[in-house]
């Protein structure tokens, strides 16, 4: 394959223009076109690259005309299988944004197009880029079996990030849509299979569909004994308190983020772990603790820009030196069958069931 790579952006929101940027500062990319069907949002990012790259309102326009090597898809998930399959059948590869797509027959399409034309599949899982995020994952893994592990981001979110929020709930949850990273890492952390899944949501707006929910969070249990809770909800009225819980805990103590920021809406603050703290449970005759928690804080955190262009630079990587990706996309879609249940789950439960109610009362 020739370098450097021509690639088709899609999407020119909030991660496809930190994607753009990423394919814009690397030399063995070349971005032939982007695309958006708002054209405020193609002609911002090639404002803020200070470019002039070719613009697309459509899809199937863009990767006819421009034959790219890799397409990097950042829409919502209702057109990722659509769009993933069709440019795996022109020969190119695909980088894809998380969740996979909202279903897993389509997931199942999308990776099944993968290996059938012999493309890269890199589906967007940010935190496995992040050194805070693998040194987390490393030092959970030490504290023995079984964890507990407590998650969440909540975000308070008014103005433009509110509307886009909106515009996600028409077709994913925040359970789904943010869970994948962090059911996934509760994965890595346990080396285990999830044997049980359940989940509570409420609809806290009426600006969103009846159907759908703005809060919710999900309980997942290991084969191994190991336990684990998602907190996820999106909007104005979302409290700030505790909005960032990162904590493990397992026989031989605890690991945690404390978190540095404030704001919840701010996208930094979504990866920044702050500070870690480990706790040690060993205890001396006493039943006194022997060692006093450390703290390490995390210095020098990479952004979010940043750690989407380590996304691409792995993704060339693995272009390059033909990496298999199988393993990959085989979690990618476990952690979305575990989120999907979840959803499922509050949907039939706690939405349509408790909507009926509410009307025969």
């Amino acid at each position: 394959m020739k370098y450097p790579l021509n690639v088709l952006v899609v999407g020119c929101g909030r991660m496809g223009s930190a994607h753009a940027k990423a394919y814009h500062e690397i030399n063995e990319y070349n971005i032939v076109g982007l695309v958006s069907r708002n054209s405020e949002s193609r002609v911002a990012v090639n404002k803020s690259l200070n470019a002039d790259y070719k613009l697309f309102a459509d899809f199937e326009t863009a990767l006819n005309e421009t034959k790219p090597d890799v397409v990097s898809i950042n829409t919502y998930s209702e057109t990722h299988a659509e769009y993933a399959i069709k440019s795996f059948e022109s020969g190119a590869h695909v980088f894809l944004e998380k969740p996979i797509a909202p279903t897993l027959k389509e997931s199942a399409d999308v990776i099944e197009a993968a290996k059938r034309y012999n493309r890269k599949l890199l589906v967007g899982y940010i935190l496995h880029y992040h050194p805070s995020w693998n040194l987390f994952i490393a030092k959970a893994k030490a504290l023995g079996k079984p964890l507990v592990m407590r998650l969440n981001l909540n975000q308070q979110t008014e103005g433009e990030i509110w509307t886009l929020h909106k515009k996600m709930l028409k077709s994913t949850s925040p359970i789904v849509d943010c869970g994948v990273h962090y059911v996934d890492l509760m994965c890595k952390m346990t080396k285990a299979k999830p044997v049980k899944v359940s989940a509570i949501g409420s609809r806290l707006s009426s600006e969103i569909a009846a159907d759908m929910y703005n809060y919710g969070q999900l309980q997942v249990a290991f084969d191994d004994g190991s336990v684990g809770w998602y907190e996820a909800a999106w909007g104005p009225m979302i409290s700030e308190t505790a909005y960032f819980i990162k904590d493990v805990m397992g026989p031989k103590g605890s690991v945690s983020f404390l978190e540095k920021e404030t704001d919840s809406e701010n996208i930094n603050s979504h990866t920044n772990g702050g500070i870690l703290k480990i706790h040690y449970a060993e205890m001396g005759s006493n039943n006194k603790f022997i060692r006093k928690d450390k703290e390490i804080e995390m210095v020098e955190e990479p952004n979010h820009d940043l750690l989407c262009k380590y996304e691409q630079e792995y993704l060339l990587k693995v272009i390059k030196e033909d990496i298999d990706l199988s393993l990959h996309m085989s979690d990618a879609y476990s952690s979305l069958k575990i989120v999907l249940a979840a959803d499922e789950s509050i949907k039939e439960v706690y939405i349509n069931k408790l909507n009926d109610f509410y009307n025969i009362s």
